[in-house]
């Protein structure tokens, strides 16, 4: 071999081993590198009281509760969930709440790149939209949430949002009155983390739930659980 060919070909192995190990040969990361990547969970469990998360503050504050009991409470994170206009108050959209990405798991594995990726706003090469689904879609335990076909399945997850991440505009409650509501009656929109369930598929807004207790959503798939997000 030349030795300008030998130089290059060191030069390359130097470069590799130089590389931080979650990129070079798109290696799993190790449990610290994937802790620093860590900004996305379902939770293990909701509050309690089925739709009634105490509103947006509520349901951000235990999203932070969660996060800080696993080692993660220096990031700021939110809960995604949309709210309709009520009251004076204007609408909030869920995308507009949770940062702009890139998102990872407890693994260290990537779920969205970035708001367009997670909400099918622009389609990859294979067009492909975000890689959310019962294979990535943990708690902030690194445990498996069950899902369709488990006993209990519990693939609803609160959201209240349209697919593209924003508030409904109609009349109807989407949201269990802006997540203050434990009644039988009532509705929030749900979406299926485990992109199962028929023609309702989508990870954010599958269908209405029947009711805003919690035996309500456990009746219709769910548990009251929901998604969070790393804003920082």
């Amino acid at each position: 071999m030349h030795k300008t060919q030998i130089r290059a070909a060191l030069a390359l192995c130097a470069g590799a081993l130089a590389a931080p190990p979650a990129l070079a040969q798109n290696a799993p990361p190790t449990s610290a590198e994937a802790a620093k990547l860590f900004s996305f969970f379902i939770t293990s469990a909701g509050p309690g009281k089925g739709a009634d998360l105490g509103g947006l503050a509520g349901a951000d504050a235990h999203c932070q509760k969660l996060a800080a009991a696993v080692g993660a409470g220096d990031k700021t994170w939110h809960a995604y969930l949309s709210t309709q206009a009520a009251d004076g108050k204007s609408a909030v959209n869920a995308r507009d709440r949770i940062g702009n990405g890139p998102w990872y798991n407890t693994r260290g594995a990537v779920v969205a790149r970035d708001l367009a990726h997670l909400h099918g706003d622009t389609l990859d090469a294979a067009r492909l939209g975000n890689n959310l689904s019962w294979a990535t879609a943990f708690t902030e335990k690194n445990e498996a949430v069950k899902r369709a076909g488990d006993q209990p399945n519990q693939h609803d997850i609160l959201t209240g949002s349209t697919p593209d991440g924003r508030a409904f505009t109609d009349a109807a409650d989407h949201t269990c009155g802006n997540y203050t509501s434990s009644a039988a009656e009532g509705s929030a929109q749900v979406g299926h983390f485990d992109r199962t369930g028929g023609g309702n598929t989508s990870w954010n807004s599958a269908h209405g739930s029947r009711g805003c207790g919690q035996d309500n959503l456990v009746a219709t798939g769910g548990a009251g659980l929901f998604y969070c997000f790393a804003v920082n």
